[in-house]
């Protein structure tokens, strides 16, 4: 097992009812900025929830935070906030409001252009404190340091991390979710499969339990997955659903094992070009990875079958084909499509991808660093 420092300080509000308790987490004495995307959460009554809890409290707010955030609205929120003398954020939606309102609070007390923290990796030296009121599961940004940030003026989407944006805390009431879209719970579940494959199926450095870990939030979501979309209001399935997304991306399972991440860094790329969502992105390349890399990530590929899918007859190759197959028809089963021909999107896109990659110094991607130029060529080729 390799080396790691594991830090995760977010206190999470588990179950139904807990925004209630949001009051009592945050100074009361605090001036209070509640961000929001398009208004949903007006509509399912989480924003009334949320105005109760902080009755009495100075409370400002700002919506329309994009999915895949912009940051031409996120430094609006940015402006407002310095002249209003605002200290204390709450994020209320899903991983996109809460990626957005990491990058604000980095953003306020940054000096120089924001932007530079996302394009120079500029250090976050300190940050507005905030909580999350999650109303989607899917990116695990709840409780981790992760925000991604979308440059819509060049098209440019990337990311940055710091320990100062863990979040003060989370509320995670699974009924908040319920009248979620199928898309969007179909996008979520992909999104946290995808999350957990990216620090799993890369090469084992005999860390068991990070592994099993790993494969128990998989077989959760194959398992919960199609009961939480068949019955958008069954409670259990959701909750599980939204603990798995969380647990996906909070740092636990990839502590002291080797990480992959491009699918996500490709993904990127096409959302940033072509507008897909996160996890269309996602579905479309995480096949192909496996596909391209089999013979870097063998005998990972034959665990997984084994462990997660119960393929345990024919040959080796059989095995790894199965599996493959099956994360395919897993990701379609929940209503989301694997090719870019399904998104409109042709073989034209590669080179751009490439080009992107390589201006944003991600040339070289995977837990091997041996992902190139030719090797994204070869993946967008397969997902076509």
């Amino acid at each position: 097992m390799e080396n790691f420092v594991f830090y995760n300080p977010v206190k999470i509000l588990f179950g139904k009812g807990q925004i209630a308790n949001i009051a009592a987490e945050i100074p009361t004495d605090a001036k209070i900025l509640i961000t929001y995307g398009g208004g949903s959460i007006k509509a399912n009554g989480v924003y009334d929830q949320v105005k109760s809890a902080l009755a009495g409290r100075k409370v400002f707010e700002f919506g329309g935070i994009e999915p895949n955030p912009h940051l031409e609205t996120l430094l609006q929120a940015v402006e407002l906030i310095r002249q209003e003398g605002i200290d204390f954020l709450l994020a209320v939606g899903g991983g996109s409001v809460v990626d957005g309102t990491k990058f604000i609070a980095a953003a306020v007390p940054f000096v120089g252009d924001p932007w530079d923290i996302l394009a120079k990796q500029a250090p976050v030296t300190a940050a507005v404190p905030f909580g999350a009121v999650l109303t989607l599961p899917a990116t695990g940004s709840e409780m981790n340091t992760n925000s991604v940030v979308t440059k819509w003026e060049t098209k440019e989407k990337l990311f940055f991390a710091s320990p100062l944006v863990f979040p003060r805390f989370s509320v995670l009431d699974p009924e908040t979710t319920f009248s979620l879209p199928p898309r969007q719970i179909g996008n979520g579940i992909v999104d946290a499969y995808t999350h957990v494959m990216e620090q799993y199926l890369t090469y084992s450095v005999n860390a068991p339990l990070q592994d099993r870990w790993a494969e128990s939030i998989l077989k959760t979501l194959i398992e919960e997955g199609p009961k939480t979309l068949a019955n958008p209001t069954d409670y259990d399935a959701r909750a599980n659903l939204v603990w798995a997304a969380t647990l996906a991306l909070n740092g636990l399972i990839g502590a002291g094992v080797p990480q992959d991440w491009a699918t996500h860094m490709i993904g990127h790329e096409l959302t940033a070009l072509h507008g897909l969502d996160h996890a269309q992105t996602l579905a479309i390349v995480l096949p192909s990875t496996l596909s391209i890399r089999r013979d870097r990530k063998w005998q990972k590929l034959l665990q997984y079958a084994e462990r997660v899918w119960n393929i345990v007859d024919g040959s080796e190759e059989e095995r790894v084909n199965e599996a493959i197959a099956k994360t395919r028809n897993f990701f379609e089963s929940v209503g989301v499509r694997t090719r870019l021909s399904d998104y409109g999107v042709g073989l034209e896109t590669i080179p751009l991808v490439v080009e992107n990659l390589q201006k944003h110094g991600l040339a070289i991607l995977g837990e091997h660093k041996d992902v190139d130029s030719q090797v994204v060529e070869e993946i967008l080729t397969l997902s076509a």
